[in-house]
């Protein structure tokens, strides 16, 4: 009896300190989000070193007019210098979905959405020029959309539509309340999801709260061990987003990081700094005035270290899971240094 009751407290102990994660092996993998900019050599070095092996690129997005019907915007291209830089890595189209069009179709103009989605990422994985030549090769397509209860079931049936279609392995999105009430929001058709775990907050909303991400807000979605009926990848914020008000109202968005704005405005109070003298920038192209405001959102390396555990101890992952950074862009490498890059994606499997 002796015996057994020492077992028993001996794998107690054990399971106490084991490790909250299934995870074993991560893919490392970032979203491409930037219409405008390149992958330079230097980004390029940056996910070699890191051994990043998946890309995320945002192709094209859908929106809807009574005039135009279903039409693709904000097109954008990888070329293949810049597939040619990086190690190995495979290319994953991702189309992002205004959840606005539902209302306006039915199965019918679904299907021709369907089609026109799986002709565009053809047409964009091959070279511009004509030429009939593979810029990059893909087995699975991303579908991005903030689906709502009421646009569910349409957007389930182009889900499927794109799969049956495109022959590929399909994936999707989704957000922290979907993945928290799927029996209010559905699951979607998919062989896998990307839970989102960032922009918790609408960003204009509450002025004390960082909306990228906010780890009180983060544990009202995580805070019981749950699986979903989907494999499960997780994305997580590397970027920043700077908000000018002018009167105490919202006026744009600028070009600035918060170390940016540390050099030219006095901080306030936590997230905000405030003009003290009239300054332009970038030509004249922005003119700050003598007391307008400026908040500053970013994401410290402590708090997606925070999330991580969160995540860890409540999403039931696989032994394999992508861990996704969004995005990359010019500034990315400049927030991060490469040991806290690296330890977002090795920080699962501890």
């Amino acid at each position: 009896m002796k015996r057994i009751f020492l077992g028993i407290i001996s794998s107690l102990f054990l399971l106490s300190c084991s490790n909250d994660s299934n995870v074993e092996h991560v893919e490392r993998a970032f979203y491409y989000w930037k219409g405008n900019s390149s992958i330079n050599e230097d980004d390029a070095k940056h996910l070699n070193d890191l051994k990043v092996r998946k890309l995320y690129v945002k192709l094209f997005e859908v929106d809807y007019t009574e005039a135009r019907g279903n039409f693709p915007f904000e097109k954008s291209r990888i070329d293949e210098y810049e597939v040619g830089r990086m190690d190995s890595v495979k290319v994953v189209p991702t189309i992002f979905i205004k959840n606005g069009i539902f209302q306006y179709n039915d199965e019918k103009t679904l299907d021709q959405l369907a089609d026109n989605i799986v002709y565009l990422i053809e047409k964009y994985s091959k070279n511009e020029y004509g030429e009939d030549r593979k810029v990059f090769n893909y087995d699975e397509i991303q579908i991005d959309c903030d689906w709502t209860k009421s646009t569910k079931d349409k957007y389930f049936y182009l889900l499927k539509k794109i799969k049956s279609l495109s022959g590929k392995e399909i994936s999707c999105t989704l957000r922290l309340y979907p993945y928290k009430y799927p029996d209010i929001m559905g699951v979607p058709p998919v062989d896998k999801v990307t839970l989102m775990c960032y922009n918790l907050i609408k960003p204009l909303t509450k002025k004390d709260k960082n909306s990228i991400l906010d780890i009180e807000e983060l544990k009202k979605y995580l805070n019981e061990r749950k699986s979903y009926p989907v494999h499960i990848d997780v994305a997580l914020p590397v970027f920043y987003w700077t908000q000018l008000y002018q009167n105490n109202r919202f006026a744009e968005l600028l070009e600035f990081s918060t170390n940016d704005v540390k050099t030219f405005a006095k901080n306030t109070q936590p997230l905000w700094y405030q003009i003290e003298r009239d300054t332009s920038f970038n030509y004249g192209e922005t003119y700050l005035k003598a007391g307008d405001q400026i908040k500053c959102e970013d994401v410290k390396a402590s708090d997606i270290n925070l999330a991580i555990e969160l995540i860890k101890k409540y999403v039931d992952l696989d032994k394999t899971a992508t861990i996704s950074l969004f995005d990359l862009d010019e500034n990315t490498f400049k927030q991060y240094t490469h040991e806290e890059i690296s330890g977002f994606y090795s920080g699962f499997t501890k």
